[in-house]
Formats: structure tokens, C-alpha cells, sequence
């Protein structure tokens, strides 16, 4: 008996077209990069920026290896979610964006690749994607992979326009838009002892520090575990443990905080948790049933972002 059609998308239809688009988005996810920024000293910064600081930007210390026409500033986002442009003026400047219109599996080597367009293209181009080639530079190849990020932390998009030049009203209509949908957000700064990148953010109702932390994956949950059945997972009064999520091979802990604090007031704080965690995260010994438990319900409310 022949085999029935009933079920065989047609060729150009919505269902074949929508089957083609989730076996592309099931082929990418398995071909992606787990732990993208892996080597960079700025690796925390560098999944927080691309996954939640909404404006910062950084200037890149470029490996020595690397033939430097122009300076390059990392953004997180550039206008039009373009994945790099060449500002011109007296002295051009490369801009690459981390977080970007068009993503492929593996946004480090698309971030190398945009930071060597920038050093080839003339002022006034723009790079729309950073397609990697295969077999390429990698990021840690192209940038200096000891250098931390210098990071300038701004509330609006007003730095996308060049100091002293007045934007046509369009390129001023869209820099308002996009600042109407920024949370205020600042990075805590930790003490020299403190590992990872500490984001804190007024999402409105409340605010939130996402602590993107640099260990293992499991050795942290268990570290998290031993604290959290201590009593010590936490970043002080007016704080509350919210959860974690996983990212780029990363584990971010949040914590909920009372808004009416200024950022700043929250570095002591978190320094001290800091202590706590590094000292449960150097303990050889095996998790007791309390902190099994506590393991077990913390996984059960992890979210994986990519």
C-alpha cells in the first residue's frame, strides 16, 4: 500500500515553511557554542552585556598581534542592531555591537569578525552581519584576552550620535524611542576578591542585581545550596534570593532588592556574599541532605536564556 500524502506538507506552504524554519533554529542551537567567551578576562561582562545591559559601551585593547588602523569601542547595542560601522570624522572610529540583529552560532567568532571589518572599512560603512568565516580569528585572538572591560554605563543612546552634531529629526525620534525602553542599570563594583560581573537594574516594581558568576556550572549550584540551607543565600536586609538562569555556559544567580537603595549601597553587601560563596564553593565536603534538597529546588527553578 502506497504511502499516504495526508500529512506531507505541501512545498510552498505555511507548515513546510514553518517545519524548514524550526529544523534551521534546531540545527543552529546544536551546532552552537556553549561557553562563547571562554578565555577572555571580560567574559562575565561580556555575556551580561550581551544578554541584559541594555547602553554601555567599552573601549577594546586589541591583541598585539592584531594591525590596529582605528580604536574600536564595543556597544551593546549600535542603531539598527547593525553588527559594526565606521564613524567618520577627523578620527574614525570602529564601533561593533554584542547584541545584534542577525546571530549565529557562535557570537564570539562573529564579534572577532566584526571587530577586523572595522580595522579595512571606509568611514560611514556599516556591517548589517558578522557572519564568521570558517576557520577564522578567534575573539581571543583578536582581542587581549588579560584585559578587563573599562565599561562606561550610560541611561539613553545619545552617545550613537558624534559629540558636537545635531541629529536630523528621524535619527532624534528614534534615540528617544529607544531610551523610553531603558531600565536605569549600573555594574556593582566589587571588591578585588569578588569574581564574576554584578549587574544591578530598576525593572520598575522592583530591582534586581543578575550576578553573572565564571565557576562550573555545578560546583556553583552546590556552593549556592550550602548557602541557601545556611541561610546565607542572600545579599543582605532588602535583599531576596530570586533564582538563577543559565547563559553562554554561565550561571547568573538574581537577587530581588529594594528599589529606594542607590546601586552603590549594594557593593558592601554583595562583597559579603561574595565571602560567603567563595568559602562554600572551597568545601570538600559532601552535600549533607539539607543542602541536596536545597540543590534540587534551586535547579527546579532555572531557566536556560541560550
Amino acid at each position: 500500500m502506497g504511502k499516504s500524502k495526508r500529512n506531507t506538507p505541501k512545498p510552498d506552504g505555511n507548515r513546510a515553511k514553518r517545519l524548514a524554519e524550526r529544523r534551521a533554529a534546531q540545527e543552529q542551537a546544536a551546532n552552537a557554542v556553549t561557553r562563547p567567551f571562554q578565555g577572555l578576562a571580560a567574559e562575565c561582562d561580556l555575556v551580561a552585556l550581551r544578554e541584559f545591559v541594555p547602553s554601555a559601551t567599552a573601549t577594546l585593547k586589541l591583541a598585539p598581534g592584531v594591525a590596529a588602523e582605528r580604536s574600536v569601542v564595543l556597544a551593546t547595542v549600535l542603531p539598527g542592531a547593525v553588527a559594526a560601522l565606521v564613524r567618520a570624522g577627523d578620527e574614525e572610529v570602529g564601533f561593533v555591537g554584542i547584541q545584534v540583529q542577525q546571530q549565529g552560532p557562535d557570537p564570539a567568532a562573529d564579534l572577532a569578525a566584526a571587530v577586523l571589518w572595522t580595522q579595512s572599512a571606509a568611514g560611514g560603512e556599516s556591517l548589517n552581519s558578522a557572519d564568521a568565516i570558517e576557520g577564522g580569528p578567534t575573539l581571543t585572538d583578536v582581542l587581549d584576552p588579560g584585559a578587563d572591560l573599562e565599561l562606561t554605563v550610560h541611561q539613553d543612546f545619545d552617545w550613537w550620535v558624534p559629540e558636537g552634531v545635531v541629529p536630523d529629526a528621524q535619527v532624534a525620534a528614534t534615540i528617544e524611542q529607544a531610551k523610553q525602553a531603558i531600565m536605569p542599570s549600573a555594574r556593582i563594583a566589587l571588591g578585588p576578591d569578588s569574581a564574576g560581573a554584578a549587574w544591578w537594574v530598576d525593572a520598575g516594581e522592583k530591582a534586581h542585581v543578575r550576578w553573572v558568576r565564571p565557576e562550573p556550572e555545578d560546583e556553583l549550584m552546590a556552593a549556592l545550596a550550602r548557602l541557601h540551607a545556611a541561610g546565607g543565600l542572600h545579599l543582605g536586609d532588602g535583599s531576596r534570593f530570586a533564582g538563577t538562569f543559565r547563559t553562554h555556559g554561565l550561571l547568573v544567580p538574581v537577587f530581588d532588592l529594594d528599589r529606594e537603595r542607590h546601586p552603590d549601597e549594594w557593593a558592601t553587601p554583595a562583597d559579603d556574599f561574595a565571602a560567603r560563596l567563595a568559602d562554600a564553593l572551597a568545601s570538600s565536603e559532601p552535600l549533607s541532605s539539607e543542602e541536596r534538597r536545597s540543590r534540587d529546588g534551586l535547579r527546579s527553578r532555572q531557566v536556560t536564556l541560550r
